[in-house]
C-alpha cells in the first residue's frame, strides 16, 4: 500500500441485521459511532469523508484518513438523530452533513446551531440540558475541552451526551481531557456503556486524555463496557498510530474484556 493509500476498514458492520430489543454500536472510525439503542437510530460526530478540514471534495484541506470509514453515508440506515459533542472538524465535518437528510433530528451543545442549519430539526443543549427525541432522553454533560471551530469563535460550546432508553444508559464523552467532572454520572445511574476518546494526546495533553487517564475515567464512572474512539483514523499528533488502543488495554489488565470494538468496524451488542 502507498503512503496515498487508505486502508480499508478492518471490520464491516450489518447494521440491518441488529435487534431492535437491546443496545447494538458499531464504530465508524474516530468518533463517529453508530447506535440501534432499542430501535432507535443515533450517530454521534459523523466524519465518513476522506479528509477532514477546510473545503469541499478534492479541494477539502486538511487530515486524510488512515482508514476507511467502516460506513458511507449511504449505507447508513435511517437515522433518528445525530449527536455532535463540539465544532472541531473532526467531529463536525459539514461534507459528511451534507450526505445526511435534512429531516434527520440533531443535537448540538450551545452555540453551534449555525453548523447544522441545513436540517430542519435542531436542539441546543446546554450542560445539564435534556431533550427526548423519538423515546430517547438525550442530556448535554461536561467535558475539559473547548468549542472554537476557528480562531475568532470562542463562544461554542462543547461537551457530550448521556443518552438512555428503556433502562439502557450510554455515555458519549465527545473529546476531553482528565477530569472527574463524569464520575457523578454513574452515580446517579447505571453506565452500560461509556464512550471515550482515548487519542490526540501527544502534545495535546491538556484537551485529550491519554489511555491510562481514559481508563481511569471509565472505572470511576462505574460503566460496565468502554469503547475507546479518537484513535487510528487521523494522524492528529505525535504518538504512534497503534498506541493509544495498545496502552488501553495494557491499562485494562485482567478487566479488558470490559473493552469492546477495539478495531473500526467492530460491532458490540448487549445480551437481551
Amino acid at each position: 500500500m502507498t503512503s496515498t493509500e487508505i486502508a480499508p476498514a478492518p471490520q464491516r458492520p450489518q447494521p440491518r441485521t441488529w435487534p431492535d430489543d437491546r443496545l447494538t454500536i458499531a464504530w465508524l472510525g474516530h468518533a463517529t459511532v453508530l447506535l440501534n439503542l432499542m430501535g432507535s437510530w443515533l450517530l454521534t460526530d459523523p466524519a465518513l469523508e476522506r479528509r477532514i478540514g477546510i473545503g469541499r471534495g478534492l479541494a477539502k484541506l486538511g487530515p486524510r484518513r488512515l482508514v476507511e470509514p467502516a460506513l458511507r453515508p449511504r449505507e447508513l440506515p435511517r437515522l433518528d438523530a445525530l449527536l455532535l459533542s463540539h465544532a472541531h472538524m473532526d467531529h463536525t465535518d459539514i461534507g459528511t452533513l451534507r450526505h445526511l437528510a435534512r429531516d434527520i433530528a440533531v443535537v448540538v451543545q450551545q452555540g453551534n446551531s449555525d453548523l447544522v442549519r441545513r436540517f430542519r430539526q435542531v436542539q441546543e443543549l446546554a450542560w445539564g440540558e435534556s431533550v427526548k427525541i423519538g423515546g430517547v432522553r438525550v442530556e448535554s454533560t461536561e467535558a475539559r475541552h473547548w468549542g472554537a471551530r476557528m480562531i475568532t469563535d470562542k463562544h461554542r460550546g462543547y461537551g457530550g451526551y448521556l443518552i438512555q432508553k428503556a433502562g439502557c444508559t450510554v455515555l458519549f464523552a465527545g473529546d476531553t481531557a482528565y477530569t472527574d467532572v463524569l464520575t457523578p454520572l454513574g452515580e446517579r445511574s447505571r453506565i452500560d456503556l461509556a464512550i471515550l476518546p482515548i487519542g490526540a494526546y501527544d502534545p495535546w495533553i491538556a484537551n485529550h486524555a491519554s489511555p491510562e487517564q481514559a481508563w481511569t475515567m471509565f472505572r470511576r464512572l462505574g460503566a460496565e463496557y468502554v469503547l475507546p474512539v479518537h484513535h487510528s483514523t487521523f494522524r492528529l499528533s505525535r504518538e504512534p498510530l497503534s498506541e493509544p488502543i495498545e496502552r488501553f488495554l495494557t491499562a485494562a489488565g485482567a478487566e479488558s474484556w470490559r473493552i469492546v470494538g477495539t478495531e473500526v468496524g467492530a460491532t458490540w451488542g448487549m445480551t437481551p
